[in-house]
């Protein structure tokens, strides 16, 4: 009797074990996908983070040179309308390039851009003034260059921030 039993019993985890595998292989392949999807989506917010950085840096780098070079051009008498244009247009992406981001990257890395953003609007209203000949007591070309080199820190703590947070080391 002991054989007969063990051959039940064989047989019954022979034929539980046939019909459970496909069970156990299905919520296998549920939990890999499940993983793989989760994976997945870290790595496509990783790169929306990414791609915002990217956009936030050079919009901010390019208003900051273009102001620079406005008050240079103002100085030698030679800004012209296109300069203007090209400076309005770099100001306005670096709006929109905040305005995206806000949605999308940590608290810590909009208030670097605040800080940057503060010196770089002193800049721009600065530049308008000088261009227009309404220059308030003090303000030259000379000290608006001056004032604009506070924003280099900002540019440096901002792009440090967003490294970090994409995991760069050094």
């Amino acid at each position: 009797m002991t054989a007969a039993i063990t051959a039940m019993i064989t047989a019954v985890v022979g034929v539980l074990g046939t019909l459970l595998a496909p069970v156990f292989v299905q919520r296998l392949s549920v939990s890999q996908r499940t993983e793989e999807s989760r994976l997945a989506g870290e790595q496509r917010k990783f790169e929306e983070r990414r791609t915002q950085y990217t956009a936030m840096n050079r919009a901010s780098r390019q208003f900051h040179t273009l102001l620079k070079d406005a008050l240079h051009r103002i100085r030698d008498g030679v800004y012209t309308e296109q300069e203007r244009t090209q400076l309005e247009e770099a100001r306005l992406d670096h709006r929109d390039r905040y305005a995206e981001a806000q949605m999308i990257v940590p608290e810590r890395i909009l208030q670097a851009s605040r800080d940057l953003n503060r010196v770089l609007a002193a800049g721009d209203g600065t530049v308008k003034r000088l261009d227009r000949g309404l220059a308030r007591d003090g303000e030259s070309v000379e000290q608006a260059l001056e004032d604009l080199k506070a924003a280099d820190p900002f540019l440096d703590t901002m792009r440090e921030l967003m490294r970090r947070d994409l995991g760069v080391a050094d």
